[in-house]
């Protein structure tokens, strides 16, 4: 009861249903059952033979994804969902109804091991990386319960991407097929915290989504103050890959800051970072900290964030000021962990 056909591509499928004497388009009918039709179990797949269904019910495992709770955000159509997977794990995801589309913030990870001082998700630790489907799954469910499309989706939620590089890969590829739901890739969206060797692989895969840099400063004297991983990598190794994967995929990179006041905020941060990000391909989005009680990091007024975003539009830089979406149920980015589990 350990194979996880779940999470199995395509190619995989074939290659599973061979070894097992199938044909090799009933690797194609398990694919729709599972990306398309959503099926929970393999009763569901009426035309697999009896035979067939009796053996996956045997030997594969079924990976549980079901919705724990819901909780909307009045007033911008924000809807954070606890899920729970098997072993009592639960993870958060967020659904955001946009004019252009309905968008998904999936979690990779159960918690997160990045301990980014601005941040809830890391603050219990990371538990388990999250398989593909349980990924998946995350979309599929929220799907399901809206009765809508979802038509794009950020890899933002809990969890750093690139710590599960090759779950995260699967997940595109299966979220993108043909078969599947068919989300274009570039209506994908993987964000890091900046795993510098992982940001050159994913570079040569050239997988056509989006790449998000959580930078939140403008050199490494603050950024390590903010984020561990800097301690690893510094801002110009990080612009390096990213400049790679910018030119390997021919898809801009997208910066986004999260501005606290007294610390990342000032004119003078505004000229550095506007003088390192200059005549990149790149997107800078201005994310006013989203408060968190027990974090002592506050927003600067609006006026101050103003201010930054005038700076760097000076040197030429594409930048938006986020909008912030769905705070009052800890739906914000920064926001992501379980309530349910602190409540026990």
């Amino acid at each position: 009861m350990d194979i996880d056909i779940w999470s199995m591509t395509l190619r995989e499928l074939e290659n599973f249903v061979i070894s097992h004497n199938e044909k090799k388009y009933r690797a194609k009918q398990i694919f729709g059952w599972i990306h398309s039709k959503f099926a929970r179990d393999f009763s569901q797949m009426t035309n697999l033979s009896g035979d067939f269904r009796a053996f996956l019910e045997k030997e594969c495992s079924v990976l549980p994804v079901e919705i724990e709770e819901k909780y909307e955000s009045l007033g911008d159509e924000v809807y954070k969902y606890l899920l729970r997977l098997q072993k009592d794990t639960i993870i958060e995801s967020v659904l955001m109804k946009y004019s252009f589309g309905n968008s998904v913030c999936v979690s990779t990870q159960a918690g997160c091991a990045m301990g980014c001082a601005f941040c809830r998700s890391g603050e219990g630790g990371l538990l388990r990386n999250l398989s593909a489907y349980e990924i998946l799954a995350q979309v599929y469910r929220i799907q399901q319960d809206l009765g809508e499309r979802i038509s794009n989706i950020v890899l933002m939620g809990s969890g750093e991407p690139l710590h599960n590089f090759d779950n995260a890969v699967k997940f595109v590829e299966i979220i993108s097929h043909e078969d599947g739901l068919n989300i274009g890739k570039r209506h994908i969206t993987l964000s890091t915290c900046g795993i510098v060797p992982e940001i050159y692989r994913l570079a040569d895969l050239k997988p056509g989504i989006n790449l998000a840099l959580s930078l939140h400063a403008p050199n490494d004297e603050i950024r390590k103050r903010l984020m561990p991983v800097a301690k690893s990598y510094s801002v110009d190794e990080i612009l390096l890959a990213c400049d790679y994967y910018a030119k390997t995929t021919g898809r801009r990179v997208t910066y986004e800051y999260a501005m606290i006041k007294g610390i990342n905020d000032s004119k003078n941060h505004a000229y550095e970072l506007g003088n390192r990000l200059k005549g990149r391909l790149c997107h800078v989005n201005i994310i006013p900290v989203n408060e968190i009680p027990e974090k002592n990091f506050i927003r600067p007024e609006r006026k101050v964030v103003q201010e930054f975003y005038s700076t760097l539009c000076k040197f030429k830089i594409d930048v938006t000021i986020r909008r912030e979406l769905g705070s009052n149920v800890a739906a914000a980015c920064g926001q992501l962990k379980s309530e349910f589990i602190s409540k026990k």
